[in-house]
Formats: C-alpha cells, sequence, structure tokens
C-alpha cells in the first residue's frame, strides 16, 4: 500500500473551499485505478494545518492519477492554501 499526504496551511475562511475541493478530489481519484480512500484531516496542535490523505496499492497508480489530473485539479481547485510539505509512505506492517 502506498499513501500520499498533503499537508496544507489554510486559513480560517478558506476551510470550506478546501475541503469541497477535497471531495472534488477524491471524486476523480475514486475513479482510478488502484485508488482505496481518502481521508481529510485537521492535524492537533497546529494552528490552521489540514492532511489530504490517499491511499493507493501502489505508487505507480498514485502517480498515474497525479500525471493526468494533478494540473488539472489545480486550477480547478477554489481554496487558497499553502503547501507545508508532501510525504509518501510505503505501508510496512498492519496491526487490527
Amino acid at each position: 500500500m502506498f499513501i500520499h499526504v498533503a499537508l496544507f496551511e489554510i486559513q480560517p475562511k478558506e476551510v470550506g473551499k478546501y475541503r469541497k475541493d477535497s471531495k472534488m478530489w477524491a471524486g476523480y481519484a475514486q475513479k482510478a485505478k488502484g485508488f482505496i480512500s481518502y481521508h481529510t484531516m485537521k492535524r492537533y496542535d497546529f494552528k490552521n494545518q489540514y492532511a489530504s490523505v490517499y491511499e493507493w496499492k501502489s505508487k505507480a497508480d498514485h502517480d498515474s492519477f497525479m500525471n493526468k489530473f494533478h494540473d488539472w485539479l489545480v486550477e480547478k481547485s477554489k481554496a487558497k492554501v499553502k503547501v507545508v510539505g508532501y510525504f509518501n509512505l510505503k505501508k510496512i506492517d498492519r496491526v487490527k
């Protein structure tokens, strides 16, 4: 499993737009090969920080989606966000 996290700083007046944008991105991702799930998260103990977390079957599936849709979805997005960082994670162990 491959997980991609985009961490943003978002001013309070932009949060509603960010959440709407996130659902738009997730809607396109949902139709893509290898998509597992999407989560919007607020970072505890950090003011105005939110994360968009995508789970994919493989990095190749993620890369295919990003190559096809990233720039187009950025253009369609309405929220003003500041990128804090991007994190690419690979699952090693899972305990349920």
